[in-house]
Formats: C-alpha cells, sequence, structure tokens
C-alpha cells in the first residue's frame, strides 16, 4: 500500500507555500509526491498522475481540503469515487485535525461536512427564492434563464455518457465553469466514476 502525496499552489509565485507542502507531506511519510503550480480550475497534469499511480488499499495525502477540491461537495464527490476505487484519502489539516478516510472518525467527520453541505445548499436556495419573490413584487424580475442553464439537459445526458467537463463545453459552446455549475446544481460534480482504478483520471473525478 503507497502513500502517495500531492501537493499544489495556484502561482508560480507561491514557492514557499509548495515548497511548505511538500515539507509536511514528506513528514507524513509520503511515498511518492506530485506537485504543480496550477489553478485548481484548469488541468492539473501532476494531479492525474498521481491518481494513475493509485491501487486499491493506497492513499492520497494533502495538507489541506483546497489543494485538492474546489469546494466541499467536490471533496464529497471525490471521496465517494475513492470508495468505489479501494482508495482512502488523508487530510493532514482539516479544520486543524488530521482527517483519513481508512478511519471511522474520518468518514464521520466527512458525513458531518456532507450534512453542513446540505444545510449551506436549502439556505442559499431558500435566499434566492425569496429574493426572486422580492424582485417580483417591486416589478424587477426578469426571469429568463442564461444561455448555458437552456442546455442543463443536454449538459446532464452528455455527462451520463461519460463526457469530461472540457468535452461538454467544446460540445455545446459554454464554459467549462458554466458545464460545473449545472453539474453541482443536480448533485453531480463529481460525475460518474467509468473508469478502472488504473486508468482513473481527473477528468473522472473533476470533469
Amino acid at each position: 500500500m503507497k502513500l502517495v502525496g500531492y501537493a499544489r499552489t495556484s502561482t508560480t509565485e507561491q514557492v514557499a507555500g509548495l515548497e511548505a507542502q511538500i515539507r509536511d507531506l514528506t513528514a507524513a511519510g509520503a511515498d511518492i509526491i506530485y506537485n504543480e503550480q496550477v489553478s485548481s480550475v484548469g488541468e492539473r497534469p501532476e494531479f492525474e498522475a498521481a491518481l494513475a499511480t493509485l491501487e486499491a488499499g493506497d492513499t492520497l495525502v494533502v495538507t489541506k481540503m483546497d489543494r485538492l477540491a474546489r469546494s466541499i461537495v467536490d471533496l464529497l464527490n471525490l471521496v465517494e469515487n475513492f470508495n468505489k476505487s479501494g482508495f482512502t484519502l488523508r487530510i493532514l489539516n482539516l479544520g486543524g485535525d488530521t482527517v483519513d478516510t481508512r478511519s471511522a472518525t474520518g468518514r464521520l467527520m466527512l458525513s458531518m461536512l456532507a450534512s453542513f453541505a446540505q444545510f449551506e445548499r436549502e439556505i442559499m436556495l431558500e435566499r434566492q427564492r425569496d429574493g426572486i419573490a422580492k424582485a417580483k413584487s417591486e416589478g424587477k424580475y426578469r426571469g429568463g434563464a442564461p444561455t448555458a442553464r437552456r442546455k442543463s439537459a443536454q449538459v446532464l445526458e452528455m455527462r451520463n455518457e461519460g463526457k469530461t467537463l472540457s468535452e461538454i463545453a467544446r460540445a455545446l459552446g459554454v464554459s467549462r465553469a458554466s458545464v460545473g455549475r449545472i453539474l453541482e446544481q443536480n448533485g453531480l460534480q463529481g460525475g460518474w466514476l467509468k473508469k478502472t482504478p488504473s486508468n482513473l483520471t481527473g477528468d473522472d473525478l473533476f470533469g
């Protein structure tokens, strides 16, 4: 069983931050460490390389959640896909604690995060409804869905066919971020795991 480390900073100027992550991952016992300086929303070749090395029983370790996932929803989808593949995830600092999905405590903490994420989404939707109702009462609501939202059905259909976010965006002529928002709004940001652990890529987990 391997402990595979992954470190990331958003820009090339954050050298010290990247070095600090590598140092912490080394101290945690990582057998191999992949690192890169890219945005979380862009292509992440080193992340995909890290995933490609994982086999059943292996653990991916990162220093913090935001080095790996864009949101709690992303994190939970990643963990779900890891569980299907027999991988585990270790986050060295999540609110001051180390979380390892191999342990019952780690799984409990992630379940609590899932509950908070659902609660946050319900509050957001409630505020959105209240805002629309107020705008309508004041005659300011125009309605109408943006171009990307009108293609929601096509986005979901193509994702279910196994297409990546980038492929869907190119085919429908919308931004990759818009595709991601549609999937997240439908609880599908991580998509479905359609590949075996040996050929799993970042697109399978984050699109």
